[in-house]
Parts: C-alpha cells; structure tokens; sequence
C-alpha cells in the first residue's frame, strides 16, 4: 500500500497507525478492529522547570497508569496534550520543548507506533505552575 502502515509492540497487527509521514509526531489515523478493549487514560501532569521536563514527567507517569492496565506506549492510539502558556515563551506554548520529549517515547527503534494526536494551548491547566496535560486512549486486544 505504501502507506506507512505499522503495527507492532503489544499492539497486534490487526490495529493500523498510518503513518506515512515518518518526521511527524503522531499517525495522521489509528484504525482498531472489533474485537478490542478501548481504555480512556485520565488526563495527567507531571512536575519540572519547562515543557519538555513535565511532558517527559508526564509520559513517565502515564507509562506506570498504562502498565499498571497491562498496557504500554503502543498500545496507545489517540492523545490529547494541553499546553498552558510558557512565561519563558512570551507566553506561547512550547511545543518544539513538548515534541523533543515525545519524540523519545513514540516512533523510535524501540517502540515505533504513534498514536494520532491533537495539541492545544489553553489558558491555563489545574494544578500550579503546570505547562503540560496529556491524556491517552488505548487498546487492546480483549481475551
């Protein structure tokens, strides 16, 4: 097909991320066939001093909530990340410091899959000095 179609880690190869543009941060789809458990992941924030320390804080807490399920990072197949204003930024999202953070736990050797994605700035996220909220929907297959 030349899509870009991959599907690997815990995710069987029956779920589809199409990813045909290699350099993007997320599947531009996500196609998930009957027969699978849907998993709605509560939003989550995690501490540090910029957008790319609390969205690897964030990502590092929302692998434990994921493994706790029995689930990893692959089996994620849609994001939401809320990006509060950085006062370092003008008061701008960070989203090059959120990106260089997920680059590190999606599309890599180790775990290739992506999950499609959305991204906004909002006003402001509960919790103090927070910049980075990020919630997930998995799957997996059902037993």
């Amino acid at each position: 097909l030349g899509l870009g179609l991959f599907a690997s880690g815990a995710i069987a190869a029956d779920v589809m991320h199409n990813q045909e543009n290699a350099r993007a941060p997320f599947a531009s789809s996500v196609m998930v066939p009957s027969g699978y458990n849907t998993y709605y992941i509560s939003g989550s924030a995690g501490k540090g001093a910029d957008t790319a320390a609390q969205t690897a804080a964030t990502l590092d807490s929302l692998k434990a909530q994921l493994a706790k399920l029995g689930l990893t990072l692959g089996d994620v197949v849609q994001a939401h990340v809320f990006l509060a204003p950085d006062p370092n930024k003008g008061g701008k999202m960070d989203f090059q410091g959120m990106n260089s953070s997920w680059f590190k736990e999606f599309g890599t050797a180790e775990q290739p899959n992506k999950p499609a994605r959305a991204a906004f700035q909002v006003g402001a996220l509960a919790g103090a000095d927070n910049l980075v909220e990020i919630e997930f929907i998995a799957v997996k297959k059902a037993n």
